[in-house]
């Protein structure tokens, strides 16, 4: 069984930059795909990003095109999300997740496909 720990998180001003990483540890990162997620207060968790298991494909929210990168280095067991002119709205938790995967370019976008989830990492932005 994986273990993801997030870090990174912090109060930023718009506009700013963080750069989000994911450790995992108890299995390889390499046997999973993998995602970012958030989840502001009073409302559901949202897809963020996410990245095959060989890093080759990509996918991202539509607010998040443009602004955010998600990249994995599987040799060291780290997926990071660098995010880039960060806006009030992007205020949250945001969670990294895997999910055991066959196939080495499918990406995955609904909470629901993941198996295992990190503790979160708070992204404050503010105006």
């Amino acid at each position: 069984q994986v273990q993801l720990v997030e870090s990174g998180g912090g109060l930023v001003q718009t506009g700013g930059s963080l750069r989000l990483s994911c450790v995992a540890s108890g299995r390889a990162l390499v046997s999973y795909a993998m995602g970012w997620f958030r989840q502001a207060p009073g409302k559901g968790r949202e897809f963020v990003a996410a990245i095959s298991r060989n890093g080759g494909r990509t996918g991202y929210a539509d607010s998040m095109k443009g602004r955010f990168a998600i990249s994995r280095d599987n040799a060291k067991n780290t997926m990071t999300l660098q995010m880039n002119s960060l806006k009030p709205e992007d205020t949250a938790v945001y969670y990294c997740a895997a999910k055991g995967s066959w196939s080495g370019v499918t990406y995955y976008t609904a909470p629901l496909h993941y198996d295992h989830w990190g503790q979160g990492t708070q992204v404050t932005v503010s105006s």
